[in-house]
Order: C-alpha cells, then sequence, then structure tokens
C-alpha cells in the first residue's frame, strides 16, 4: 500500500473505505506520517526481499537535529539465526550467487 510520502510499503496500512481515515504503521507503534518521507523500510524491501529477514524499527532522534525524528531500522536472519548488518544486503547465506557469477582460479 502507498504510505503518505506516495512510496510503496508492505508495512502501512491505511484504511479510507467510506470516509475512514485511518493509517498505522506495523513496524511503529508510535507512526506518525511524517516519518515516511525519510523511512529507509520501503527502499529496504525494494532491495531485499528476503523470506527469512525480519526487520525491526524505532523512532530515534539524532544528535546534530534533536527537532527531526527518524526511522532507525534493524534486522535478523531467522535462517542463520544471526542480526544481519546490512538490510538491504542481506546476511549472504540465503540467497547465494549462481554459479555462473563465480570466478574461478
Amino acid at each position: 500500500m502507498k504510505t503518505p510520502a506516495g512510496i510503496e510499503c508492505a508495512h502501512f496500512y491505511g484504511d479510507y473505505h467510506r470516509g475512514r481515515n485511518h493509517e498505522e504503521c506495523h513496524l511503529l507503534p508510535n507512526w506518525q506520517a511524517e516519518l515516511c518521507e525519510t523511512c529507509p523500510v520501503p527502499n529496504i524491501l525494494r532491495a531485499n526481499s528476503c523470506e527469512n529477514m525480519r526487520l525491526s524499527a524505532e523512532v530515534t532522534r539524532s544528535v546534530f537535529t534533536l527537532f527531526q525524528k527518524r526511522v532507525e531500522v534493524s534486522a535478523f536472519c531467522e535462517k542463520t539465526k544471526s542480526v544481519v548488518e546490512n538490510p538491504k544486503i542481506g546476511c549472504g547465506e540465503c540467497h547465494p550467487l549462481p554459479p555462473i557469477f563465480e570466478v574461478k582460479e
């Protein structure tokens, strides 16, 4: 579903049926619509669609911009039972490169 920022996100839900205006994010319990502008989750979901990766998010404020809220995302791989350092790339175990791309020496 499209977020208020106009980007597709699987974790956003909006109910607009018959005049309702209910919007929520399944990752953030204290979600606000302006967080969608800078949220990295839609980009992560476009780059990596691994079914074993679970995302969790929290709202933080950076040291330099105290008035601007940001969404921090962390990921966990259920297959390898490890924390994913870069969610856009993944853990590296779930989706190995096909043999055609491997360099043989």
